[in-house]
């Protein structure tokens, strides 16, 4: 395993590796807007494996299990534009402002990041010129085409769970996450509710701050755009089958919400 990989070198991203965004449905018609901060988990070939074995770089540390294969199928059914990084949040975090120290993480859960030891302020600066920035410009971008089209757009952020951190069991099978928009999220809320199946997180099992949250605070409040987070559990969108079911659901909810807000 690589792990002395501390220095700082000029470029991060090489030939050999992928652009960080992906983008599904760029024509979408959708008044949604997609977005999946935690999609991928690829490592740029310069960062090696980050001093980790695979077995971590397969885990929730990694990437929000489950949430490419929901938010694939969620942007096809509603027509909707996703847009998704691919790296790795070890690497560093696209949904973290970028001076928290979670956004390069020294610890995450209990496994210790080798990779991201005695980083220089010039390799941490490298990370998020190569992955943090393009992610979020294309984001503001794709935000402003909007608005001079006067195109509606809804802000909704798909990720993903962990059902046990740290020893504890997350009862909710979805929550809602948001902090200043008072018009979606109690839409969401209650139609989720309404399925009779489903334990509903209200800013569960995360909440929205400026602080902790960077997509949600940046691209949605401080623009002016509703919006909301979504978070999924993941042992219930480990496979296709449970990717398309909540995709599924999640599509026919939000279609109904968008009458709603259209009214």
């Amino acid at each position: 395993m690589t792990s002395d990989i501390a220095g700082a070198t000029s470029s991060l991203l090489t030939s050999v590796d992928v652009p960080p965004v992906h983008e599904s449905h760029p024509g979408g018609t959708s008044s949604f807007l997609l977005t999946c901060d935690h999609y991928g988990r690829r490592l740029p070939k310069e960062l090696g494996d980050l001093g980790l074995p695979e077995s971590e770089l397969t885990r929730h540390i990694a990437w929000d299990i489950g949430i490419a294969g929901v938010a694939e199928r969620l942007a096809t059914l509603l027509g909707a534009h996703l847009v998704a990084q691919r790296y790795s949040r070890l690497v560093i975090d696209c949904n973290r402002p970028p001076e928290a120290a979670s956004s390069i993480p020294l610890l995450s859960e209990a496994t210790v990041i080798p990779g991201n030891e005695r980083l220089s302020p010039e390799a941490r600066a490298i990370r998020r010129r190569e992955i943090f920035d393009p992610y979020h410009e294309r984001i503001d971008a794709i935000i402003d085409r909007r608005r001079h089209e006067r195109r509606p757009t809804v802000l909704v952020s798909v990720h993903s769970f962990t059902p046990v951190y740290a020893g504890v069991a997350r009862p909710w099978h979805i929550g809602t996450l948001y902090h200043r928009d008072k018009t979606l999220p109690p839409l969401l809320l209650k139609a989720l509710r309404a399925e009779g199946d489903l334990v509903v997180g209200d800013n569960e099992p995360y909440a929205v701050s400026d602080l902790t949250d960077y997509t949600v605070p940046v691209h949605g409040e401080a623009r002016g755009l509703i919006n909301t987070g979504i978070e999924i559990r993941q042992d219930l969108i480990a496979d296709p089958s449970g990717q398309h079911a909540w995709a599924d659901r999640l599509a026919r909810i939000l279609s109904e919400i968008a009458v709603q807000l259209r009214a």
